[in-house]
This record gives structure tokens, sequence and C-alpha cells, in this order.
């Protein structure tokens, strides 16, 4: 009873997603074994639970604009470097999309959740089954040897929580994904989203609550806390995610920080022609 129950809810599912989309999930390179899995727990057919909705945000919602995509390698190990901004995470959702809807072929980007992920139940099932893995050096190795493409944000939280009158200003840059990429030989693709600060531009940050709370950040916007949990909702801003050229590296990866980060300096400054490219090239936020 319980089989036919979910086969008749994965036929729904799967009728609306574009017979396109799921012929690319549904063939998706993943390296899993003969049960559909991979080391990780990432199962492809479960991407049919979500990409009704990353489709529905992607295409309808933000109206994803993407720009040379074909520069990132078709197969390979690859790092995609991108700026992080919108409060919540929903560029790396948008930049995962644009790789499994936009690039022919497409690719599964893989993103480090946090440590304390699999302690939650439900949740850490689910994230695993849609590719999330923790952000280990281990883990995100494996991946790489497995010729992954992995995203990385080396802004981190400084750069989704910044109020808005610091848009599009980038904040220092981790150097753990260099020294990464310098490990496995691994080449970077810059990524530079234009739109996400604007889905819930933060006009100050209340550090204490944040603190009391055990939050990064308790940021205030032109609708939150006013408007209670619809305020919480992202604006229906346009984004545009551009794609530089591959870069590669080459030097010791336990070099000293300042070697690293002169090389992380270089990634960064393409990020930032990426952005000023997109703020110039727009015509307006939400169009």
């Amino acid at each position: 009873m319980w089989d036919k129950v979910r086969d008749r809810i994965d036929e729904a599912l799967i009728a609306t997603i574009h017979p396109d989309v799921w012929e690319r999930i549904r063939t998706m390179k993943a390296g899993q074994n003969r049960y559909g899995f991979d080391p990780f727990g990432f199962q492809p057919e479960y991407l049919k639970y979500i990409a009704p909705v990353a489709v529905a945000l992607y295409r309808h919602y933000f109206r994803v604009d993407v720009f040379d995509i074909d520069r990132v390698p078709e197969d390979g190990p690859v790092l995609l470097v991108s700026n992080h901004t919108g409060q919540i995470p929903l560029d790396g959702m948008m930049i995962a999309s644009a790789m499994l809807f936009d690039r022919k072929p497409p690719r599964m980007v893989r993103s480090m959740v946090e440590r304390w992920v699999p302690s939650l139940p439900f949740i850490s099932k689910i994230l695993a089954r849609c590719g999330q893995v923790v952000g280990t050096r281990d883990n995100a190795r494996l991946l790489l040897g497995r010729e992954g493409c992995i995203l990385v944000f080396p802004e981190g939280a400084r750069g989704i929580n910044k109020t808005y009158d610091r848009a599009y200003e980038l904040e220092k840059f981790g150097l753990g994904f260099m020294r990464l990429a310098l490990d496995t030989n691994t080449p970077i693709i810059p990524v530079g989203v234009v739109g996400a600060e604007e889905q819930m531009p933060s006009i100050y940050d209340v550090k204490w609550l944040a603190k009391l709370l055990g939050m990064p950040a308790f940021p205030i916007t032109p609708t939150w806390p006013l408007l209670g949990p619809m305020g919480a909702l992202p604006l229906p801003v346009k984004y545009r995610i551009y794609f530089g050229e591959p870069m590669n590296f080459e030097g010791d990866p336990d070099d000293e920080d300042r070697v690293v980060g002169a090389q992380v300096d270089q990634v960064r400054q393409v990020i930032r022609e990426l952005l000023q490219r997109g703020l110039e090239e727009r015509e307006g936020v939400f169009f």
C-alpha cells in the first residue's frame, strides 16, 4: 500500500519537472554505486523532491540570467569560488541550479555544510541525499579526487550578513580554498552573483540580539521584523550569475599566509571585476 502511494507521489513530482530537466537529473554523473548513492549519501534521483521548488525559484521568481557558464569544465575536479550575499544562502542554490539547468551537460554542485549538521534529525539525511557534504578538508579532497565540483564562499558569514550600505563590497577571503586548490591541483572558476544583495537588504544588524540567540547576525530589513514571517521572504529580484575564466595556481599549500594570500587576492580581484560588469550591465534590480 505504501509503495503504491509513494509511486504516485513520485509520478506527480516528476510530472511537475520539465522532461529535459528530469533527463539531466536522471542521467547525471555522480559516481554513485549500484544502489544510486555516492559515498556521502548523495542520490541524484532524490532531487525530484527538490527540483520543482528550485525550478520555480530559478526560472520564475529570480529569473536568473547566466553568463559564460561554458567556462566551467565538463568534467574533472573544479572549485567554484563566489561572493556571498543576501542574508539567506539562496545564492548558493541559484549557482547550483544554473549548473544543473543551464549547463550542458549538467554538473552537480557540492556545497560544504557545518560540522553540526549531521546531528540534526531528518534534515541531515535530506541534505546528504541532495548532495551536501560536511565541510572538512578530507571530505573536500575526496570529492575533488572523484572529479567533483565544489562551491566555496570564502567570505563566509561576513559576506552574507553585511548591511546594504556595503553592498557588493567583498569581505576578506579565507585562505582555505586556495590551500585546497594547491594541494589537489584543482582549477578555480571565479563566480560573481549580482542581485542577491537586494533580496533582503539589511539596514541594521542587532549584534547583541544575534549573540543572545546564537546567530551570526540579526538583520533589520525594510520588511523584517515589521511584517512578521512574511517579511522574511526574499524580494523577487533578478539574479545575474557570471562565470570567469579558469584560474590555475602552483605552489606549496603549506606556504605562509602572505604567499597564499597574494594568490587569493588574484581570485578576489577577478570576482570584483565580474560584479562590476554585472552592475554596469543590469538595467534595474527587478528586471
